[in-house]
């Protein structure tokens, strides 16, 4: 007799995994707390029978994968969810996690849950690299916006024209003395930070590049293949390629484009059409690189020194998506701008278009990368 296939509800916590078990008959039960440990799980799923007729779900969390890993090599299949999405009955005002666990257990046996993608290790160990660079860029302003605040408020002025941060200011700053030892600390202690967050973001950007050289071939080729766009040079590409894994699990352009959510939300009823601001729900590492990127697309069409450097080495087809990027979304930012549209929203709809065209040269340069590993 075929044995029937239960599904596991994980309530996951740092310390504890609250379980409930959904049967295909209909009955959903409480299966206690266990603690988040290997050997807790490894007993679970020893008692509750073999695991190839199990089906576990838990929420994405601060938890990460290791859950997952481990349920996949103890061969049980599972999915992480995404937390936004789950189904959510208006009234209930009881939460718990017994009651968490089992209306997951519920909802994965009726298939009400929306899985997320789940990095392999190595995949996971450089998205977090470059979401730890990422971190320290926003300290790096942090630190800046503190000291620049401090010397206007204390009437420091440049003596000389030109941009801040660059070699000349940062040897202005030093130069800089205050009457008041307090005043002086304060500058010291303010300089101190931003020279130590500029080497600690030159360093890690250093580390991301020796990870990209020991990273599979394929994803170096999309990594190259990207950095052939106008706006993608190779920080962002990499985390592009980090925060998408393999570009060709989108089905196509626009299912990229949802993923960002950068597509614009809609209220829409018989006749009438409102459109509004875009969704924002999705990946924001994404959707920053995308409208940072489209910056540059307000200059017209054109291949420079730098661009023709990046661009050797990359096949004529990606070449020649490339420039079709370049033509296709300045014309589109011109078009919008004549238009009297905000800057802003013009560089959100670029982002968005660009996203078609990095989906593009990812599945052609993984299509490549397989090919030559066939051959």
């Amino acid at each position: 007799m075929q044995k029937k296939v239960r599904f596991l509800g994980l309530d996951v916590h740092a310390e504890t995994i609250a379980v409930a078990v959904a049967e295909t008959d209909g009955e959903v039960r409480s299966l206690g707390v266990i603690a988040n440990r290997a050997e807790s799980v490894r007993k679970l799923i020893k008692k509750l029978g073999p695991a190839e007729h199990l089906r576990a779900c838990y929420e994405a969390g601060p938890t990460g994968y290791v859950l997952y890993w481990q349920l996949t090599e103890l061969g049980v299949e599972c999915a992480v969810v995404a937390p936004t999405l789950v189904p959510v009955k208006a009234g209930d005002r009881v939460k718990t996690d017994r009651r968490d666990a089992a209306k997951l257990a519920r909802c994965h046996r009726a298939g009400d849950l929306t899985a997320v993608w789940v990095p392999d290790a190595s995949a996971e160990a450089l998205r977090d690299l470059v979401r730890t660079r990422e971190a320290a860029k926003q300290d790096q302003l942090r630190a800046r916006h503190r000291l620049s605040k401090f010397l206007l408020r204390t009437g420091q002025r440049r003596p000389f024209a030109g941009k801040a941060w660059t070699l000349p200011y940062m040897a202005w700053v030093r130069q800089l003395r205050y009457e008041q030892p307090a005043q002086e600390w304060t500058r010291l202690d303010l300089l101190h930070e931003v020279e130590h967050m500029a080497e600690r973001v030159k360093r890690l950007e250093e580390a991301i590049r020796e990870a990209v050289k020991l990273a599979p071939v394929a994803m170096k080729e999309v990594i190259r293949g990207l950095q052939a766009l106008r706006g993608v040079a190779e920080i962002s590409a990499v985390t592009l390629v980090a925060e998408l894994g393999q570009i060709s699990r989108f089905e196509g352009a626009r299912q990229l484009m949802g993923y960002s959510g950068a597509v614009p939300s809609e209220e829409s009823t018989g006749n009438r059409q409102r459109r509004g601001a875009i969704t924002k729900t999705g990946n924001g590492h994404l959707r920053r690189i995308a409208i940072e990127a489209a910056w540059s697309y307000r200059l017209k069409p054109g291949i420079g020194p730098v661009l023709r450097k990046r661009q050797q080495g990359v096949s004529e087809e990606i070449k020649e998506i490339a420039w079709k990027a370049q033509m296709r979304l300045h014309k589109r930012y011109m078009k919008l701008a004549a238009a009297g549209k905000d800057q802003r929203k013009i560089v959100t709809a670029v982002g968005r278009e660009l996203l078609g065209f990095i989906w593009a040269i990812g599945v052609r340069a993984e299509t490549g990368a397989r090919q030559t590993m066939a051959a």
